[in-house]
């Protein structure tokens, strides 16, 4: 049995918990305020606060503290070598340009890991594009 119409126009909108928000717009949940924090937020307010950030936003963004992910892409480094370089906390802006602007012995290391991985997973998909267009190239003369 299918529902009638009207019961498809008085659907609830989506909404995320505040926690998959936050990741979603890349801020560390406990910085953000309270009342983001209390409600569930919905896919139009989420997407209303991307492309118009309120200015709490915009702040966390430039000063932070920033989560795991982002701190580990404004280092250059995985979420792993974070661990291994015991970052357990999150950390401001200011934080990260001090240890990019003396950066430890971990740091280094795992910089240079990092950036290794990288051109290892290029190497691999550019062989695997050539493998897949060598085998369409072959059943296009088929």
């Amino acid at each position: 049995m299918t529902p009638a119409k009207s019961s498809l126009s008085t659907k609830n909108p989506q909404t995320m918990k505040p926690a998959t928000a936050a990741q979603k717009l890349g801020v560390y949940l406990p910085a953000t305020p309270e009342s983001f924090q209390a409600e569930p937020v919905s896919r139009q307010q989420l997407n209303q606060w991307i492309a118009d950030p309120p200015e709490w936003l915009v702040e966390l963004r430039k000063t932070g503290p920033h989560p795991r992910p982002v701190v580990a892409h404004k280092l250059g480094v995985s979420n792993a070598g974070l661990a291994r370089g015991d970052v357990t906390e999150p950390l401001t802006t200011d934080e990260i340009s001090a240890l990019l602007q003396k950066p430890p012995a971990w740091l280094v290391r795992e910089r240079a890991t990092h950036a290794e991985v990288n051109e290892e997973n290029a190497r691999v998909k550019a062989l695997r594009a050539y493998k897949r267009s060598q085998r369409d190239e072959g059943a296009a003369r088929a």
